[in-house]
């Protein structure tokens, strides 16, 4: 499998939250995540919205993936599962790492786990999304 520049720019959104693609091949893309204050809820902990946005952004880049970007695909989710097994604070690196399940022409199951630094399983995904 060939791997794409993890250097690939990203969204501004992308930009914003302070996440970087560190792998990406055919069938899967990991990004990463350092825990900032900016990302935690009124509890001092990871907002459960920083977790969606992982998992989606993973599996995402996974179905996208082409080691020509004038040929990169595009895609919408159609719908995105978030299971939270644990918590993460200030300092925790996360890693999210997205892979592709199967699906049509069009249609594509994924699947994404995101751990921490220490491999502790901090959640899981599924998603729904259609190449266009």
């Amino acid at each position: 499998m060939k791997t794409s520049s993890p250097q690939e720019s990203l969204s501004n959104f992308g930009q914003h939250m302070g996440y970087r693609l560190v792998e990406w091949t055919e069938g899967s893309a990991s990004i990463a995540l350092t825990i900032t204050e900016c990302h935690l809820n009124s509890a001092g902990i990871m907002h459960g919205g920083v977790l969606a946005t992982l998992i989606d952004t993973a599996c995402g880049y996974t179905l996208i993936h082409n080691p020509d970007p004038k040929k990169r695909n595009r895609a919408v989710t159609l719908s995105l599962n978030t299971q939270f097994a644990a918590s993460a604070k200030t300092g925790d690196e996360l890693i999210a790492t997205g892979l592709l399940k199967g699906g049509g022409k069009h249609i594509k199951f994924l699947s994404c786990d995101v751990k921490n630094q220490h491999g502790q399983l901090i959640g899981h995904g599924e998603a729904v999304m259609k190449l266009f």
